[in-house]
């Protein structure tokens, strides 16, 4: 659960980045999180990351209050958050299985563990056929499921996707949605962050609004008929 309470952050400059912001994102949640370019949308994230911290209010993350999270603690809080870039933010020496099975042995991860959970993240994913590729033979659409069975492999609470479709062609971005969605039908948390005001209408559910540090707007809509 991500839960937000009157949560207020004004950088070091002086800007007003949230403010006075109360958000509930529950387990088995899928929002998405709109907004233009400054509304406060990368604020939000590295507030749950505990990056940054609030400047008044309260924030707790999969059962982490963060004010009271000590340095030592915020490794097992990110733990239980897997995050989608934009930019993918692969590692090009390594090929698809190398890159997912990389975020598994950082936690160290037993390798028997890593020969069975990456296998069925890529299937989960539809690259078990890329496996042996490297970023650089990838389409944009693939390396973006490559960064999605990465931040899904450690089986996190929630998954945080930064604009996944912002370095995408349009008719891809729908697969990736339709992807996150199947990945949140099967128990995980998603919060996507985006600025595509057309794709989330197309989609609809859960839309939360950020406009200049505020939440304007915070309902479900009806999604209209798209194809992919």
């Amino acid at each position: 659960m991500v839960e937000l309470k009157d949560v207020s952050v004004t950088y070091s400059s002086g800007v007003d980045a949230l403010e006075h912001v109360s958000l509930k994102i529950n387990d088995g949640d899928f929002a998405f999180v709109v907004g233009a370019s400054g509304a406060g949308k990368s604020t939000l994230i590295k507030l749950l990351l505990k990056e940054i911290e609030a400047t008044s209010g309260s924030v707790t993350v999969n059962g982490y209050q963060l004010a009271a999270l000590k340095k030592k603690q915020i490794p097992q809080l990110r733990r239980t958050i897997g995050i989608v870039f934009q930019d993918f933010r692969l590692i090009s020496s390594m090929t698809v299985y190398e890159n997912i099975a990389f975020v598994m042995r950082v936690i160290d991860a037993p390798p028997k563990t890593i020969r069975k959970r990456v296998p069925y993240v890529m299937r989960l994913v539809g690259l078990q056929e890329k496996a042996a590729s490297y970023p650089r033979e990838l389409s944009g659409g693939e390396l973006q499921r490559v960064a999605i069975a990465r931040a899904l492999v450690n089986d996190p609470k929630l998954i945080i996707a930064d604009e996944p479709t912002g370095n995408i062609d349009p008719e891809l971005s729908y697969e990736i949605v339709d992807l996150l969605r199947t990945i949140n039908m099967q128990g995980t948390t998603v919060m996507m962050v985006t600025h595509e005001h057309e794709l989330v209408k197309r989609f609809g559910g859960r839309i939360i609004n950020i406009d200049k540090g505020q939440i304007v707007f915070d309902d479900i809509m009806e999604g209209t008929d798209y194809e992919v």
